[in-house]
């Protein structure tokens, strides 16, 4: 039997606050240390302090590229995917993974957290969006205190 992998996507914008980076640099690392393979869009920011901080502890990183070159991929980025789709691989970056930590981020952040919602996969939010219906505030993204919170509410979700 082959061992499937805990994908674990980390999603958020190519600028960044400080605390956020920080924040992503964490969860990297954290990802690494549980052996999951860190799958992000592969650009800078978010994306690059997260993938920064898995490979500082030797972890499998994943960009999902939006142009055709691979050569775009951020420094810690393993294994890029070139896909030359633009935005829409918004989509591959989350339906790739069983769970999606979330931080920080604009509106391309947004839309991979609806893309996750809408495919059942768990959203762990740090410092970033939070959604509301008809004047009432959804809980369908799961908020996090800190980076150790992200990750392990990310692997509660995903532990069989």
């Amino acid at each position: 039997m082959i061992k499937k992998e805990k994908l674990i996507a980390v999603i958020g914008g190519s600028t960044a606050s400080k605390q956020d980076i920080e924040a992503a640099e964490t969860v990297g690392r954290e990802l690494a240390k549980r052996g999951a393979v860190l799958v992000c869009g592969g650009l800078g920011g978010v994306m690059q302090a997260t993938c920064r901080g898995a490979s500082s502890e030797g972890g499998l990183t994943i960009g999902i590229l939006p142009g055709d070159n691979s050569s775009e991929a951020n420094d810690y980025v393993r294994i890029p995917v070139a896909t030359g789709i633009g935005y829409a691989r918004n989509a591959a970056v989350v339906k790739s993974a069983r769970a999606v930590i979330a931080i920080g981020g604009s509106y391309g952040t947004l839309t991979e957290i609806g893309y996750a919602l809408q495919n059942g996969i768990p959203v762990i939010g740090l410092n970033t969006w939070c959604l509301s219906k008809n004047d009432k505030t959804s809980n369908s993204i799961i908020a996090a205190e800190d980076a150790f919170d992200a990750v392990n509410k990310a692997f509660d979700m995903i532990e069989d």
